[in-house]
C-alpha cells in the first residue's frame, strides 16, 4: 500500500484535516463494525478502506470491532472469515480485534444510570402495541402505559430481566424521549429485549441483549472513536446516537458521519440476500466465484491492490454510489496487467498437424513470463508435429475484416512461425475436425519476403501442453438492478427469477507445463484470452483447475 491509495479528496477527509488542525483530536481513531452474521461482500469493501485507509493515511488506527449483538444469526465462521477478508485486503486493525459482548457488563449499567435518572423504563407492550402506540410518519405515537412507572421499579423489572426471570419477549427497556418526535428513531426506542440464544462468545450467560443502535454509540464512546462511519440509512438514527451519548457518563463524545452505500450493478450488496443464494444452492458456497463477497472476488482471483483501486474508483459522497460492474473488472485487470505473468492456453481445441514439420529445422524460443517483468523468469516454447489454437482463430468462411487463419491464408503463431492453412478436414456433416499446415522455416523472427501477415494467434504443442480444468465465470444476474424490478402490480419481483443461467461453464482445456508447477491462487494472464487465478481450494499442480477472473477488455455489451 501506499499514501496515494487513499489520498483522494472528498467531505470525510476535510472534516478530519480541520479537526486535526484545529486540536479537537491529537489523532484520529476509526472503527469497522461489521455483524457476523454472513461474510463480508464488496460494498464492506469500501468501508474497510476508508476506515483503515484514513487511519493508515493520518496515522491514527482503526480497530475491528464485532457487532455482536444479535446472537441468532452469529458465528466463528464469520468472524474468522470477515478476520481473513480485512487482512487479505492489506490492513491490521489495532491490538487485539474488539467486540459488543466486551461491553456488555459497561452497556447493561449504563441502562440502569439512564433508569436512575428516569430516561428508561421497562415496557410490556406486544411488538404488535407497541407498533400501533408508534405512530406513523405523519402522525405522532402516543405514551405507553407502563412509561410513567417509578425509578425503583423500573430497576427492580430490569434487574430480574437479567436474572431470567420473564419469558423472551415478555418485557423491553426503552428509552424515555419524545413519542411525538418527527423522527420516529426518537419515540422511545428499545435498548434491550429479552432472548434466552447460545451467545457465540458469552454462552448462556446473558439472556437479555441490547440493540444496535444503543450498543453501537456506547462502544464508540467506550472505544474514544474520533469519526464513526456509517452508510446513509444511518443518517436518521444520528439523533438517537447523539442522545445516548448525552445522557450517560459517556468517556468520549464520538461524532457519526455519513456517506452512501455502494450499489454495484449486476449484483446485490445483502448479506440477507447472498446468505438466500447460500441456503438456497444458487450458489456453491459464500465463497463461490460468482459471489460479490470479499472470499468470492478472492477466488475468482481479484486482487487486494485491484479492489483498493475499485474502492478509491467508487468514492465517498453523499450522492447516490451506484457503480457498473466494468468499474471493478477495469480496476481488478489494471492491477493484473502490471503483476500477472504470462502463459497461452487453448480453451476450445483445435488440432493442427504439421505436414511439413522438420524436427531439424525447428528453433526453439526463450520467452519471458511477463514482458516487463524480469524477476519473472521465461520459459521455452518450441514447436512439435502436432498444435492445438482456438478453434475461433479459423474460419471456413471468414467474416469482413477476419484477420486470422482461413484455407489457404496464413498467420504467425506467438513467438513462432509463420503457418499456411492447406486443408480442413471435415466429417460428414461439415464439421471441422482438424486442420492441416504448413511452417515457413525462414519466418522465424522475422516477416516472411513480399507478403504481408496481419494476423497473430496463439498456439500449444500438443507433445507438451497440460489438461486443465477451467471455470469461466459470468455475472451472477442478468438484470442491472436485480432486487429492484417491479411486476405489473407494482410489487418488487424475487431477485433470484434474474439469475444467469450461464453465470457458470466448466471446460477441459490446455495449457503450458508450468501449470503443473503452480500453488493455488496463482494469477496469469492467458495471452489473448483473460485472466485466470488456480482455485485456492480445488486446484492441486497435477490437476490444475482456473478460475477466468476478468477478460483482457469489457466484453459483456459488445
Amino acid at each position: 500500500m501506499n499514501h496515494d491509495e487513499f489520498a483522494d479528496n472528498h467531505f470525510i477527509r476535510t472534516i478530519i484535516e480541520d479537526d486535526l488542525k484545529s486540536g479537537k483530536y491529537p489523532s484520529i481513531i476509526t472503527r469497522f463494525p461489521p455483524e457476523p452474521n454472513g461474510y463480508l461482500h464488496v460494498g464492506h469493501a469500501k468501508s474497510i478502506c476508508l476506515n483503515f485507509g484514513l487511519a493508515y493515511l493520518y496515522g491514527g488506527v482503526c480497530h475491528l470491532r464485532f457487532d455482536d449483538t444479535n446472537p441468532e444469526k452469529e458465528s466463528d465462521e464469520y468472524v474468522r472469515s470477515i478476520k481473513e477478508d480485512v487482512q487479505w485486503l492489506g490492513f491490521q486493525w489495532d491490538g487485539e480485534a474488539r467486540f459488543a459482548s466486551d461491553y456488555f457488563e459497561a452497556l447493561y449499567a449504563y441502562a440502569e444510570e439512564l433508569i436512575q435518572k428516569g430516561l428508561a423504563y421497562v415496557d410490556e407492550l406486544t411488538p404488535e402495541e407497541m407498533r400501533e402506540y408508534r405512530g406513523t410518519l405523519t402522525e405522532a405515537g402516543k405514551n405507553s402505559p407502563y412509561r410513567e412507572r417509578g425509578i425503583e421499579e423500573n430497576l427492580d423489572l430490569f434487574r430480574r430481566m437479567r436474572a431470567g426471570e420473564f419469558p423472551d419477549g415478555s418485557k423491553t427497556l426503552r428509552l424515555k424521549i419524545d413519542m411525538a418526535a418527527g423522527n420516529v428513531n426518537l419515540r422511545d426506542p428499545v435498548i434491550y429485549r429479552i432472548r434466552r440464544v447460545h451467545h457465540h462468545r458469552t454462552g448462556d450467560a446473558w439472556c437479555i441483549y441490547p440493540m444496535y443502535d444503543y450498543t453501537h454509540a456506547l462502544s464508540d464512546a467506550i472505544e474514544h472513536i474520533t469519526h464513526s462511519l456509517c452508510t446513509l440509512e444511518f443518517e436518521a438514527h444520528r439523533p438517537l446516537y447523539d442522545w445516548v451519548i448525552e445522557h450517560v457518563s459517556s468517556p468520549s463524545e464520538p461524532h457519526q458521519f455519513e456517506f452512501s452505500r455502494l450499489e454495484l450493478l449486476y449484483s446485490i450488496t445483502s448479506k440477507r440476500k447472498l446468505n438466500q443464494l447460500v441456503q438456497q444452492g444458487h450458489v456453491k458456497g459464500w465463497d463461490d466465484p460468482r459471489m460479490p463477497t470479499i472470499s468470492g472476488m478472492r477466488r475468482r482471483g481479484y486482487t487486494p491492490a485491484g479492489l483498493r483501486l475499485f474502492a478509491k474508483r467508487a468514492g465517498i459522497s453523499k450522492s447516490e454510489n451506484i457503480i457498473d460492474m466494468d468499474v471493478l473488472e477495469g480496476a481488478v485487470r489494471e492491477d493484473l496487467e502490471k503483476t500477472a505473468p504470462r502463459m497461452m492456453a487453448v480453451l476450445n481445441p483445435l488440432k493442427v498437424e504439421i505436414v511439413n514439420f522438420d524436427a531439424a529445422k525447428v528453433q526453439g524460443k526463450s520467452v519471458p513470463f511477463h514482458p516487463e517483468r524480469p524477476e519473472c523468469g521465461e520459459r521455452e516454447l518450441t514447436l512439435s508435429d502436432t498444435i492445438y489454437i482456438e478453434a475461433d482463430d479459423f474460419a471456413l468462411e471468414p467474416p469482413k475484416g477476419w484477420k486470422r487463419l482461413i484455407v489457404g491464408g496464413e498467420v504467425r503463431l506467438r513467438y513462432g512461425y509463420v503457418m499456411k492453412c492447406e486443408e480442413a478436414v471435415q466429417d460428414e456433416s461439415g464439421r471441422i475436425l482438424s486442420l492441416k499446415c504448413s511452417i515457413d522455416y525462414d519466418t522465424f523472427g522475422k516477416n516472411p519476403e513480399g507478403r504481408k501477415v496481419k494476423g497473430v494467434i496463439h498456439w500449444l504443442p500438443e507433445n507438451t501442453a497440460v489438461h486443465a480444468t477451467v471455470r469461466l465465470y459470468e455475472r451472477l444476474f442478468t438484470e442491472e438492478r436485480p432486487d429492484a424490478v417491479r411486476g405489473a402490480d407494482g410489487e418488487y419481483r424475487d431477485f433470484v427469477e434474474f439469475l444467469n443461467p450461464h453465470s457458470e461453464t466448466e471446460i477441459d482445456a490446455w495449457v503450458e507445463p508450468v501449470a503443473n508447477t503452480l500453488a493455488a491462487e496463482a494469477r496469469y494472464q492467458f495471452e489473448r484470452l483473460g485472466y485466470f487465478v488456480t482455485d485456492r481450494h480445488d486446484h492441486t499442480p497435477e490437476k490444475p483447475i482456473f478460475n477466468r477472473t476478468v477478460g483482457l477488455r469489457d466484453t459483456w455489451q459488445k
